[in-house]
């Protein structure tokens, strides 16, 4: 192990062959530290923001860079041999997001390890800053060969300032392009939502990281959509919403929002005898969301999926008219749809989705199903064949439509159900892009 001072440059090669390290970053603070991996080019400016390793970004694009975070501490896998050539540079820095500063902390390190052994480490004291908000402490970087070196500079910035030292753009403003990469500008009300989620709903930060790996493995973690979560309000989904299994499934509904929109909320829409618009549930309020909302909106007696779809086009695109034409706008609309039972209406949802589907909205059925198996697990009939036999429908523009069933929504692990609520979702994104039904 070889012990690094401040500034001190060295050969990665002169101390192990493999290109497959570990980065190790710690710092003892009595406040929250942020750590982050920026991958630059050879003039050290971020051209591609999905090289911008941190906590609202958990992996590069091919999986170079992984960053696992425990605690005080943050560990970015590097496979080197995979990194882009032209991204050369990767600058390991940390941030504060508050009135604290540099001088602040107690220590700090920067450890890399090989195979699971130090090869180097340094370290770094209050007394090397001033009241600086952020820290360039070292880089692992491309000349000739990969070599380390220990930088140790205070940043009187926080993470905003070090995104603009390294060329990174906010959403506002025109992308740099690359001659092979046309950069996605880097989001800066995204990383403000994610300090939100931590200081109002940190259970939401975790959800939302699991829903981003799922967008990751189907390339939508650029991604920008509405979201909205529709929820039958008959009266046999009383024990549903009792139980609080509603009010758990609309916050991971929630956070699959804070990845496709950066206002950090989804509209609700509710039916049974009749439709409601009931609002936005945000980070503020999601907490006591499904119990204000059950006060407001009695359970009803009936189930009718086309008045609550005729309600969200109107309220997205301002018609729920005959169409025969596409009907573009620049950004898409998701739509969960939760129901426990079958509709009354089915001709009329059924000329309802048919018309939807020259519109840019896609419908995510997903059907509460208890009675899909009997006792000692043998099979019965779903009673949501319906809703299976969208995917099929004649006269569509496009496959609009996604459907999904659950014994219990509640029991389904986070993982699997971003997942599922990924599957079909893609295909339509591509397909509505090449029909026309987006302006971007």
């Amino acid at each position: 192990m070889k012990t690094l001072i401040r500034g001190e440059k060295v050969k990665l090669s002169d101390y192990t062959p493999v290109v497959a390290i570990d980065v190790e970053l710690a710092i003892d603070a009595p406040f929250e530290i942020d750590f982050s991996c920026f991958c630059l080019n050879e003039q050290r400016q971020l051209t591609d923001d999905r090289y911008m390793v941190f906590y609202n970004q958990l992996a590069s694009p091919n999986q170079e860079i992984r960053l696992q975070q425990q605690g005080t501490k943050s560990q970015f896998s590097i496979d080197l041999s995979k990194m882009p050539s032209n991204l050369p540079n990767l600058v390991f820095t940390a941030a504060i997001d508050g009135p604290q500063s540099m001088n602040q902390i107690r220590s700090g390190s920067f450890v890399v390890k090989a195979n699971g052994e130090t090869i180097f480490t340094y370290t770094f004291m209050p007394s090397d800053f001033k009241e600086q908000k952020a820290i360039i402490i070292g880089e692992v970087y491309f000349k000739s060969q990969w070599r380390v070196a220990s930088i140790g500079q205070g940043f009187d910035g926080g993470l905003a300032a070090l995104l603009t030292s390294f060329g990174g753009k906010i959403a506002e403003e025109t992308a740099p392009i690359t001659a092979t990469v046309l950069t996605p500008p880097i989001n800066e009300k995204k990383v403000m939502l994610e300090k939100k989620m931590k200081q109002e709903a940190p259970h939401l930060l975790d959800l939302s990281k699991k829903a981003l790996v799922s967008l990751e493995k189907v390339g939508l973690q650029q991604h920008a959509a509405k979201v909205a979560i529709c929820l039958d309000i008959s009266g046999s989904m009383s024990t549903l919403y009792k139980s609080g299994k509603i009010q758990h499934f609309v916050e991971r509904i929630l956070a699959l929002g804070t990845r496709f929109d950066d206002d950090g909320s989804i509209d609700v829409f509710l039916f049974g005898k009749n439709a409601h618009d009931a609002g936005e549930l945000t980070i503020t309020n999601c907490q006591s969301f499904i119990n204000g909302l059950l006060k407001k909106y009695p359970l009803e007696g009936s189930t009718y999926y086309s008045k609550a779809i005729t309600m969200i086009r109107k309220h997205y695109i301002g018609s729920s008219s005959h169409r025969k034409n596409p009907f573009p706008q620049d950004i898409p609309v998701y739509v969960m749809f939760v129901t426990d039972g079958d509709t009354f209406d089915r001709d009329q949802t059924t000329k309802q989705i048919v018309n939807a589907s020259f519109e840019p909205i896609f419908w995510q059925f997903m059907a509460i199903d208890e009675t899909r198996r009997g006792l000692f697990g043998s099979s019965r009939q779903s009673q949501f064949k319906y809703l299976e036999q969208l995917d099929n429908l004649d006269g569509r523009y496009i496959d609009n439509a996604g459907f999904f069933s659950v014994k219990d929504p509640a029991a389904i692990p986070d993982d699997e159900l971003y997942d599922l609520l990924m599957n079909e979702y893609p295909k339509w994104v591509k397909e509505a892009k090449e029909n026309g039904l987006m302006m971007k």
